[in-house]
């Protein structure tokens, strides 16, 4: 067996433009060997030939006997097996309605996941297409206005390959999407009723003036969310739709979907929000003070375009995502903010999470850059 050591310079993408040194160690060739051997339609391990550099769990491009398989190994109290079989019977639907999604191989005893000591493991057989942008961070664009097209209509295929996959919300764990605040009649009891459940994102906001600062942005934002939201109907979504999670072809087209770590039930227009905040704003440049510069409208109602090929928007639904967008962060935000406080016990980070992401994003689009921005979105409502 041949493979590549965890090199001490193996880094990964941070909560902002440098890289880091990983929180989760990188898999190391014996590992992976000893975790291939309970998949038997895996074949033997060759070698190890890409280690991710994501932040939130360890994964590698293993070669085998039979094919390349990408291996990705959680800690416990990220994501137990119970919770990743909600995500691949999801993947598992997609896939049966012709999507094109990783194939999730399964152990001996035809578990999609296995659990040892402190980690929980799964294997998919890599995903046809070309991965122009697995070394690029999230919440970077596109390269081009002609891929975020085709996201956009890759994005309905999978909306509308969905429809029939009626299993409730996945199981509460960190880093898990999730919607509960914003369609709520009352998002501010909403979100206290969220950090209450979780006991390392309330003790980090204890000593916080949290229940102002939210309930400001909630209203400067508008109140009308709610309503909006009222009639939508629930559908399991993506909730990370960016650039990297996606495989190309060489004519530009979307060849697979990946990466379903953050999927679980929400509701189509705050799919299509998620994927307009990841791609069209290059956040990690508002850390380095170009708040004017950091939007592309461009690449946004691109997505929106391309959408509309496959399935229809009407005015009403892109001016309720673009009533979303300037908050559809604040679950996941609040999400990393538990994980860095609790799991990690890093207060810095748990700091930027909570005030770089969560409120620093919400106020940009109150800003008159923001403002710009969605004003340009909503001129797609009227076409």
């Amino acid at each position: 067996m041949s493979g590549i050591a965890p090199s001490p310079d193996h880094l990964v993408h941070g909560m902002g433009l440098a890289l880091e040194e990983p929180v989760w160690p990188a898999i190391v060739p014996a590992e992976a060997e000893a975790v291939v051997a309970h998949f038997p339609e895996a074949g033997r391990l060759i070698g190890l030939r890409w280690h991710s550099p994501r932040p939130f769990s360890a994964a590698t491009l293993v070669q085998t006997s039979r094919g390349k398989f990408f291996l990705k190994r959680h800690h416990r109290l990220l994501r137990s097996c119970r919770s990743l079989a909600q995500e691949h019977a999801f993947i598992t639907h997609l896939r049966a309605t012709g999507l094109p999604v990783p194939e999730i191989m399964v152990s001996a005893d035809r578990a999609g996941a296995i659990a040892h000591g402190d980690w929980t493991y799964e294997l998919h057989r890599k995903a046809p297409g070309i991965d122009l942008y697995r070394d690029r961070p999230s919440w970077t664009p596109f390269l081009a206005h002609p891929h975020a097209h085709a996201a956009g209509a890759a994005l309905a295929r999978l909306h509308l390959a969905a429809t029939r996959f009626a299993q409730p919300a996945r199981t509460a764990e960190p880093l898990v999407a999730s919607f509960t605040i914003l369609p709520a009649p009352d998002p501010l009891s909403a979100a206290e009723a969220y950090v209450a459940a979780r006991p390392a994102l309330a003790g980090y906001l204890a000593d916080k003036p949290w229940r102002r600062e939210l309930g400001r942005l909630l209203g400067a934002l508008g109140d009308d969310r709610p309503r909006r939201l009222a009639g939508q109907p629930p559908l399991w979504t993506h909730n990370d739709w960016h650039p990297s999670n996606l495989l190309w072809g060489d004519d530009g087209a979307v060849c697979s979907i990946i990466d379903f770590g953050l999927a679980t039930r929400t509701c189509a227009l705050h799919d299509i929000a998620t994927a307009i905040e990841r791609t069209a704003i290059q956040w990690l440049m508002l850390q380095a003070g170009s708040a004017d510069r950091i939007a592309d409208p461009a690449a946004a109602l691109a997505i929106l375009a391309g959408y509309r090929t496959i399935l229809p928007l009407s005015g009403s639904d892109i001016d309720s995502v673009v009533a979303l967008l300037p908050l559809v962060h604040v679950e996941f935000a609040l999400s990393e903010v538990d994980y860095f406080a609790g799991i990690l016990a890093d207060g810095d980070s748990a700091t930027q999470a909570w005030e770089g992401y969560l409120i620093g994003h919400a106020e940009w689009f109150l800003a008159p850059a923001g403002q710009d921005f969605l004003k340009q979105l909503r001129s797609a409502a009227a076409t």
